[in-house]
């Protein structure tokens, strides 16, 4: 089994489909709306959003969030998984009742019950959204420099791409970085290249979310490979929301023909039937990546890491061991 690392998934979008109707079924939700024949059900992106935030209401205490990490952790486990980053949303926190702070520790209890059980290490990126505006943008901005806790090492933008400019969001990027948190920004999956370019310009990140519409415009390959900034490619994810209509016209095979930096991550895999498993099999399948191809991308993602450097070195220590 080749070992995988991720650092693109959205925690509240790891909830399985199983885990929300049990959600339901404690807290007397209906989710028949968006939750049939034990499967996540919506028609295009902004139902996907709001099918993403129906379930995301359900997780209201911190032990809800320590289950969710705990058993998204220890399935990325038995995939081969080594390392996960997930991104979290004190937003939605707040809109199903519970303080940041809760959410933060409730999660980060469970990536600690599943490195117990499953040796796993992990990190959380906290988000702002984008289409809640700069100001709740800054917030969460404020929240991921001052809450303290050890296993918050990152800080970016999610939601919906087609709202605001990254120059909307400078503010709460410069307290981040200024704080030292790793930066990432999705960009460059619904918006075009243009997307990319506004963010690496106004943003200054080391990482994009996506990134993949990046091909549209080859002086900016050129850019993202000569600086360096690494793509977390979502392939499953880019097809079934139709950014690119099947896997022989994905541009994974470009992006990285040009030199960029590429990782495979699942996004929210169980809203797009995949799992990070699947991403590498789709490497392998369609992408015509070999075991040493494949792993050189987990490595390439543990570079990328946003972790101290004796956990990285240990990572990469994984990695060449092969276990």
């Amino acid at each position: 089994m080749v070992l995988k690392a991720e650092l693109h998934c959205h925690i509240e979008g790891a909830a399985s489909p199983a885990l929300v109707e049990a959600q339901a079924r404690k807290y007397g939700a209906d989710v028949s709306s968006f939750i049939r024949d034990g499967a996540y059900c919506w028609r295009d992106f902004t139902t996907f959003l709001i099918a993403y935030d129906r379930a995301a209401s359900l997780f209201r205490t911190a032990e809800d969030y320590a289950l969710l990490a705990e058993t998204h952790l220890t399935e990325l486990a038995r995939q081969g998984a080594i390392y996960s980053e997930f991104f979290t949303s004190p937003d939605h926190a707040e809109r199903a009742g519970l303080s940041p702070q809760a959410y933060t520790e409730g999660l980060g209890e469970g990536i600690a019950r599943a490195k117990r059980a499953a040796g796993i290490e992990a990190r959380m990126i906290v988000t702002g959204v984008r289409h809640f505006g700069p100001e709740a943008v800054e917030k969460a901005a404020r929240f991921a420099v001052t809450c303290g806790h050890p296993l918050v090492t990152g800080f970016g933008v999610a939601g919906d791409e087609r709202v605001g400019h990254p120059r909307d969001f400078v503010r709460a990027f410069d307290i981040a970085r200024e704080a030292g948190l790793g930066i990432t920004i999705h960009a460059g999956e619904f918006g075009g290249a243009d997307s990319v370019e506004a963010a690496l310009d106004h943003l200054r990140p080391s990482r994009i979310g996506h990134g993949v519409r990046a091909i549209e415009q080859p002086d900016l390959l050129r850019r993202i490979a000569e600086e360096g900034i690494v793509l977390e490619v979502c392939p499953v994810s880019n097809i079934v929301l139709k950014v690119f209509p099947d896997f022989a016209r994905h541009p994974f095979l470009q992006l990285r023909a040009a030199g960029c930096r590429l990782t495979l991550n699942s996004d929210d895999p169980p809203h797009f039937r995949t799992r990070l498993a699947r991403e590498y099999e789709v490497a392998a399948e369609h992408f015509g990546l070999r075991e040493a191809a494949l792993l050189a991308l987990t490595r390439t993602a543990v570079e990328a890491a946003f972790v101290d450097e004796e956990t990285r070195a240990a990572l990469l220590a994984r990695i060449e061991a092969g276990s």
